[in-house]
């Protein structure tokens, strides 16, 4: 990876762990919960985290892009039970993830493999992947790419990160979209999986580089 990928690696993360509303502690517990196919309800967040539901409903107000059934359950975030067009099929369950790289990172996170289907954000055309806690070990087309971006001021995770991280079936398939977003990158599958691993790590740990969370 060169030194310029490696310099747009790092804004990306910064600005990524910086978005309002991530909260790196409760992700991994989370993401495992929804993981079983099922909403998750505060208690069951609270038991899996040693934090109390009232502690759990303060930290999920303060995190407004997390989804919610009519019975108040969580339902998504990051990882949903709710179709979108990143399929996510592991352990014989089929969920969906908020962007391309989700998918990438969750299998590292949550120790396990997933099949992944996605279309081709410019032409529709299939992506198709095998992702293992190690990372990607089948991509269909080879070339297919993933568009990352990295916000100054964002907004939340999902408005300003996942609506824009895509698969692509080839670089080439990406460049109208690069050309109408000024400051995005695409990168290999490989590449985008290779750059995300301090967020695996902050996940894992659950902390922010200062600690913060």
């Amino acid at each position: 990876m060169d030194t310029d990928t490696q310099d747009f690696a790092a804004r990306f993360t910064d600005s990524l762990t910086s978005a309002p509303g991530l909260e790196l502690a409760l992700l991994r517990p989370l993401l495992t919960l929804l993981a079983a196919g099922e909403p998750v309800t505060a208690d069951q967040l609270a038991a899996e985290t040693g934090r109390t539901a009232q502690e759990i409903r303060q930290a999920l107000a303060a995190m407004p892009d997390t989804e919610y059934d009519t019975q108040g359950r969580i339902t998504g975030y990051g990882l949903t039970l709710n179709p979108t067009p990143h399929r996510y099929e592991t352990d014989g369950r089929t969920l969906y993830t908020w962007c391309a790289l989700d998918t990438l990172v969750f299998p590292a996170v949550l120790g396990h493999t997933a099949q992944v289907t996605s279309p081709c954000r410019a032409i529709g055309k299939p992506v198709r992947l095998t992702v293992t806690p190690d990372g990607p070990t089948i991509v269909e087309p080879a070339g297919a790419v993933v568009s990352l971006v990295a916000c100054e001021t964002p907004a939340s995770i999902r408005t300003s990160f996942c609506n824009e991280i895509h698969f692509f079936t080839s670089a080439e398939t990406a460049e109208e979209w690069l050309a109408g977003h000024p400051g995005s990158r695409v990168l290999p599958v490989a590449d985008a999986y290779a750059i995300e691993q301090p967020l695996i790590q902050q996940i894992l740990t659950g902390t922010s580089p200062s600690g913060c969370c």
